[in-house]
């Protein structure tokens, strides 16, 4: 675990229109902004902006995860079933593992206020020691995706070796085992 630094937080937006300055980038504000409000340890956040593409998805999350060391990288938008809605393939591209239970749980609470939740293919997987989850490019959905499973994210990074991040238990009550008593001799 990185002793001594901030954790690194880094938020990736996936749109070849914010790319080319033609639409203003609600997605990366939003998970920033989302990140600021629910975490309460000391983080850098850095975002970028990149088109459309598993190219340019996986090219970016090289160099967040090595190059940049992030802890955790938010990724919105290209999760749909659009011709140019590459960014799962950039994400399967780059991985170590994936994480299943996110995408499961993201689409899960999605569904619950939109039908076409069922359309969105956004997941989590680990480079390194980076956990990557991708998130819808709607500012709306990506608050209750973050808000379903952001509870697993704090032991996640434990577990992955990433830096330590706590939370504002008003806003997400993180879940971390509890230590395992000292045997009696």
């Amino acid at each position: 675990m990185p002793e001594g630094r901030p954790a690194r937080l880094a938020v990736l937006t996936v749109s070849d229109r914010a790319s080319r300055g033609a639409y203003a980038d609600r997605g990366g504000p939003a998970a920033e902004d989302w990140l600021r409000a629910t975490i309460t340890s000391p983080i850098e956040v850095q975002r970028r902006i990149v088109a459309d593409g598993a190219e340019s998805v996986s090219a970016a999350l090289t160099d967040l995860a090595d190059g940049w060391g992030a802890d955790l990288i938010l990724v919105t938008g290209g999760t749909g079933p659009a011709p140019r809605d590459r960014t799962p393939e950039g994400v399967a591209a780059v991985i170590d593992f994936d994480l299943p239970g996110f995408g499961e749980a993201m689409r899960a609470a999605s569904l619950a206020e939109v039908p076409t939740a069922i359309l969105s293919r956004q997941g989590a997987g680990v480079r390194g020691h980076s956990l990557i989850i991708t998130l819808p490019g709607n500012p709306g959905a990506i608050a209750t995706c973050l808000t379903a499973v952001f509870a697993a994210v704090p032991y996640g990074l434990d577990l992955i070796g990433a830096a330590r991040v706590e939370t504002d238990p008003a806003r997400i009550r993180a879940f971390r085992p509890k230590p395992k008593p000292e045997p009696n001799p």
